[in-house]
């Protein structure tokens, strides 16, 4: 059978991040991939969360908290635009982690936007270690949705392919927009 995008983006977090690892949940919205990663760390490794919606740092907190995982992630009331305004210049990245379009159960006119996630790709390839990867859920199906997946696709096919490895993973032949991966890979 095969695996949705999310389901897809899930095994290859549980497959590249290792215990010890620092990895970045750009969006946290509800927390699911924040609890994730900090599963994943382990006890000497850390997360880094950024939303710029300050319910979406709430539920995630309440999620960790109820996980007893907090202590593994440091989470950050901020755009993922600010990931280099964070982020120490020796700062080595197994993982970033993207859900773009907006908060679930949330407000639907607070959206991602092409300038602050072209701009949070650009510092997350940075930080980003050989062989890590950055992953992107493009969620379109809402207002604005169209204009950031093309501004995304535009982006990482632009990419040099001596330095990244590009995968685009999704459904061709549903309806409604269904959500897709793009998941870059360090060389």
């Amino acid at each position: 059978m095969l695996h949705s995008a999310l389901s897809f983006t899930h095994s290859l977090i549980k497959e590249f991040v290792q215990v010890g690892d620092t990895a970045v949940d750009a969006t946290v919205g509800n927390g699911h991939d924040t609890l994730l990663l900090a599963e994943c760390v382990g006890e000497t490794g850390h997360v880094i969360g950024f939303d710029i919606q300050k319910i979406a740092i709430e539920n995630t907190q309440d999620k960790l908290n109820e996980a007893n995982l907090a202590h593994r992630v440091s989470l950050y009331h901020k755009g993922h635009e600010e990931i280099g305004t964070v982020l120490s210049s020796s700062t080595d990245l197994s993982m970033v982690v993207y859900n773009l379009g907006y908060l679930p159960k949330g407000d639907r006119n607070i959206i991602t936007t092409p300038k602050t996630t072209l701009k949070s790709i650009d510092q997350a390839l940075i930080y980003i270690k050989n062989k890590g990867l950055v992953l992107l859920m493009i969620y379109y199906g809402h207002e604005g949705g169209e204009t950031e997946k093309d501004a995304v696709l535009e982006y990482v096919k632009q990419l040099p392919q001596n330095e990244f490895s590009v995968l685009q993973y999704q459904f061709i032949n549903q309806t409604n927009s269904p959500p897709f991966l793009i998941a870059i890979e360090k060389r």
